[in-house]
């Protein structure tokens, strides 16, 4: 029987504690809260969005960086084998709009209490104990210490998560501990997080949702991301599920615009005649009361000022090339993206342990044996949709499994 030590009671440190268990090792996760699984708890707002039901290649597509690294651990462990895994644990599953996984009881807590119920019939000691420092012997991971007390291995997996949620403990001190040992790690950013506008009139339309809109992120004239769905605006800029989605894409913000159609079921012709149609109805009516058939009403204001259209202008006089500018509105509503929320806004981390420091096929380090890697503390990361735990228990399943 070998030792195993893991280091976070996260997703991924309490899945690879099931694996490790499972194979026959004693296994022990060093968790510096009072109790393991606090960011588990709180993902899919409270439901737990567990994984995605999709296929192979729609995984893929949904992986935003460093997905080649990812083809061996998924083959080993993929979507199918999480929900199968859960299942097997007494967890009923659904599937839901874009294949989204959940409990059938929406409670996160039912994840987090089947993996640890796991454990603790497997054996698992989860111990309050605050890492902060990876003991070596040469080029060999062999045990871990808090400054005071020692517990020696001949496993170390270090599954401590990203940056963001800091008061769950993923406040990215696990980075310290790699760092430390000359482990290459890349910039970390937030992503999947809300992004600052300079524009005022985001504040304006503050809580503001609009559904089946069109997203462009465009750099330099260089289109990075175009999705439809639904956003939100707010007090600083944009939120919602694509706003979160283009964030994974950005960089930097030199160069940088994003433009929303508005109608995107609707080419400039087809709105031009719906906008004729609705001036016709009442064409005395003047232009600031004129929109309220096309746009919801905290949008109808900025809508007017930015067209460049007098708000008093009776409909029947407004001019062709205003009728056009107004479109390319519709089309076009420009928006100027300053910077990203804070990192503990963000539902993920981007970057962490560069790729190339980690074999792909087992999650082992290249520079330190039997010192290994799971979830996101690894530089790859997904969109939203449970991509970012599939990923968790992909890397976590090929760290657990490999003993030689």
């Amino acid at each position: 029987m070998k030792k195993v030590i893991i280091i976070g009671g996260g997703a991924a440190g309490l899945f690879a504690a099931v694996i490790s268990a499972r194979n026959g090792n004693e296994v022990t996760i060093c968790e510096r809260n009072p109790e393991p699984a606090r960011k588990l708890n709180i993902t899919g707002k409270g439901r737990c969005n567990l994984t995605n039901n999709c296929t192979r290649d729609e995984f893929f597509e949904n992986i935003t960086h460093n997905a080649k690294f990812l083809y061996s651990a998924y083959a080993k462990f993929d979507c199918v084998k999480t929900m199968d895994f859960f299942e097997t644990l007494g967890i009923k599953l659904k599937t839901e709009r874009g294949n989204r996984v959940f409990p059938e009881s929406d409670r996160a807590k039912d994840i987090s209490e089947a993996l640890i119920t796991e454990c603790r019939r497997l054996g698992v000691i989860i111990k309050r104990f605050d890492v902060t420092k990876i003991l070596t012997d040469e080029k060999t991971a062999v045990g871990v210490t808090d400054g005071a007390d020692k517990i020696f291995g001949d496993k170390i997996i270090i599954a401590t998560g990203g940056k963001s949620y800091p008061k769950t403990g993923s406040d990215g001190t696990g980075y310290e501990l790699i760092k430390n040992l000359g482990i290459g790690v890349t910039k970390l950013s937030p992503s999947l997080v809300p992004i600052i506008c300079n524009e005022k009139y985001c504040r304006e339309m503050m809580g503001l949702s609009l559904k089946n809109v069109r997203l462009d992120v465009i750099q330099n004239g260089k289109k990075l991301y175009s999705e439809q769905g639904e956003m939100l605006f707010t007090d600083f800029g944009i939120s919602g599920p694509l706003v979160l989605s283009a964030s994974a894409h950005i960089v930097n913000f030199s160069g940088l615009k994003i433009f929303i159609d508005l109608k995107p079921a609707l080419d400039e012709k087809t709105l031009d005649n719906r906008i004729l149609r609705d001036f016709g109805d009442n064409p005395n009516r003047i232009f600031q009361n004129a929109l309220d058939k096309l746009l919801p009403a905290s949008m109808r204001p900025v809508m007017v000022a930015l067209s460049g259209i007098s708000p008093d202008k009776q409909v029947n006089s407004i001019t062709k090339e205003e009728r056009k500018n107004l479109i390319s509105l519709f089309k076009q509503f420009p928006l100027t993206p300053i910077n990203f929320r804070p990192i503990d806004e963000a539902i993920i981390t981007r970057g962490g342990v560069d790729v190339k420091e980690i074999n792909a096929k087992t999650m082992e380090s290249k520079q330190y044996k039997n010192l290994y890697f799971a979830g996101e503390i690894i530089d790859v990361d997904a969109y939203t949709g449970g991509f970012n735990l599939q990923i968790a228990f992909s890397t976590a399943y090929s760290a657990a499994q490999d003993f030689e």
